[in-house]
């Protein structure tokens, strides 16, 4: 009797054993240079000193990005990425946008020159009052990846980590001496996934979450403007 109760608790323990057994996992390398890491932005948002007038030349993704990642053109991520970088630092209270479109500034001449000759019920006089830009700003994006790790395990299923990884690069130039302030910052964004082996659901590939590029991008803008401020505040561009 005694035998067969030894014989019964190690078939059980032996069941429990192959139950809660890992029978396939994969998973990626993750790295991050110390340019990349995160450094604290709060610090810096709660600004209410002078602006400087700055123009955004380029903001978004390359047409190499583009034919390595095609997901990113069809849903139009580039677009995206420039209206969050400009918000972005529209938020920081630190900067004000000067107009970069030719057309724009031509129309602008044309009310002046329209003011000027008197052809015109409202006056406009635009003399001395044009904000030229300080600096000139590029946002490009370096690196886009996305990478899963899946765990297969009998008892608790299939479970999927997609991480989704953008980097940009921030750069100001001063307009007058050319003298750059450039900073990097590798945004990440995750989405989880977990499956039982009851469940209706398939296995297949997680698919391409729109969401995590924000989140990302925001991550990234985090970590370069922080940078770059903080250099900013070091050189006497801004007083904190």
């Amino acid at each position: 009797m005694k035998s067969l109760l030894v014989l019964l608790s190690f078939f059980l323990l032996s069941s429990v054993a192959v139950v809660a057994q890992t029978i396939g996992s994969t998973k990626t390398e993750q790295y991050k240079a110390s340019f990349e890491t995160a450094i604290d932005i709060s610090k810096y948002m709660d600004y209410d000193g002078p602006q400087i007038p700055i123009q955004i030349l380029k903001a978004g993704i390359s047409d190499e990005m583009y034919e390595m990642y095609p997901e990113l053109k069809e849903k139009r991520v580039g677009l995206g990425v420039a209206n969050i970088s400009m918000e972005y630092l529209e938020n920081l209270n630190r900067f004000k946008f000067t107009e970069d479109k030719t057309e724009i500034k031509n129309r602008m001449v044309k009310q002046f020159q329209a003011s000027q000759s008197g052809i015109s019920e409202n006056k406009l006089d635009g003399r001395g009052k044009i904000n030229l830009a300080e600096y000139f700003v590029t946002i490009e994006c370096y690196d886009y990846s996305v990478s899963e790790d899946e765990t297969v395990n009998l008892k608790d299923g299939v479970k999927n980590l997609m991480v989704t990884r953008l980097g940009l690069q921030v750069r100001f130039t001063n307009a007058e001496t050319g003298v750059v302030f450039g900073a990097s910052g590798l945004g990440e964004a995750t989405t989880k996934r977990e499956l039982t082996f009851l469940s209706d659901a398939t296995v297949d590939e997680v698919k391409f979450n729109q969401s995590t590029i924000s989140i990302a991008t925001k991550k990234a803008l985090d970590i370069a403007c922080a940078r770059i401020l903080d250099r900013m505040i070091k050189k006497g561009v801004f007083t904190k």
